[in-house]
């Protein structure tokens, strides 16, 4: 298959080129237009019309949830939604029969209510990054039902939880630091579960959306089949660095009222930015997995965490 990925040189691009390069000839679409392994040739946004052509397209270039608040809302849907109608719109034209659209859970929901999130939820994005994103879905989801062109060609929008992996960054290398320099953790009363995605299943799931011919076109939620407590991330990255974990278990109501003070202060800790670190964000992988007839992921939850632990050090 002859596969274009967009943002080819970011952290999932990178790893998705590695995977599939012995199999697919890999082109990619970035800013920049280094040679890199495994890819044939990179192009830059005005070369569209130099691209060869292909059977499928993955577009992953966009603005990554800034988690400090720093990047003004406009540049999200600059990104996020204009680049993504303008490479759809190309795919549109052009011969490929597959597009790809990583989108996010931030779409669907900022926080998940019930116990699980799945792909029926009504969405509700807060903030710009999951707006942006949202806008982007539903510019993609009134084109394939709307435009002829559509009809024959295989469309996903694929929303997967935090992606981690070798050449992971953000907020799990922050934790990773954190556990590292043995601070204690004071969250450990909350036992909370969240979601995550390890590369190697997001790579085995998009690769068989591409070489699959009877997948049906819709949005997908990805995530590995198991959650982890943060308590448990802090126990793999403790074992993984060679510590013993120091989780403190600290009554919930002192945590509360810590959280209250610290709003009137404008201290880090306050109680939005509790809920966030406690709460659940469960997410099911049902739907794709059955679409891909499978019964399990290919790597589980905790030995994908341990996989990019391990990376880290």
């Amino acid at each position: 298959m002859k596969i274009l990925i967009t943002g080819v040189n970011g952290f999932v691009g990178t790893n998705f080129s590695k995977n599939w390069f012995k199999n697919h000839t890999i082109y990619g679409l970035d800013i920049h237009q280094p040679d890199k392994e495994g890819v044939e040739r990179i192009f830059s946004w005005d070369e569209l019309g130099k691209i060869p052509p292909l059977d499928a397209i993955v577009h992953l270039a966009g603005k990554a949830h800034d988690t400090k608040n720093r990047s003004e809302a406009q540049v999200y849907f600059d990104v996020n939604t204009g680049l993504t109608q303008k490479i759809f719109d190309y795919f549109l034209r052009s011969d490929a029969r597959t597009f790809i659209f990583f989108s996010s859970v931030k779409a669907a929901a900022d926080s998940v209510q019930g116990e699980v999130l799945t792909e029926e939820v009504i969405p509700h994005p807060i903030g710009p990054y999951g707006e942006s994103k949202i806008r982007a879905e539903e510019y993609i989801l009134k084109a394939r039902n709307q435009d002829s062109r559509a009809k024959t060609k295989n469309i996903y929008i694929l929303r997967p939880c935090m992606i981690h992996g070798p050449g992971n960054k953000g907020n799990l290398n922050l934790l990773y630091s954190v556990v590292r320099k043995g601070i204690p953790w004071p969250l450990g009363s909350y036992e909370n579960l969240r979601s995550f995605c390890s590369i190697d299943n997001i790579s085995y799931v998009v690769e068989q959306l591409i070489v699959k011919e009877n997948i049906a076109s819709g949005i997908y939620h990805v995530g590995d089949d198991e959650p982890l407590s943060t308590n448990e991330l802090i126990g793999l990255i403790s074992k993984s660095v060679g510590k013993k974990s120091r989780i403190w278990k600290l009554p919930k109501g002192l945590m509360d009222t810590a959280a209250r003070v610290g709003g009137v202060l404008h201290l880090p800790l306050n109680k939005d930015r509790l809920q966030k670190l406690t709460e659940n964000y469960v997410v099911s992988n049902n739907k794709i997995k059955r679409a891909l007839g499978i019964d399990r992921m290919p790597v589980s939850g905790r030995e994908g965490m341990q996989k990019t632990l391990e990376s880290f050090r």
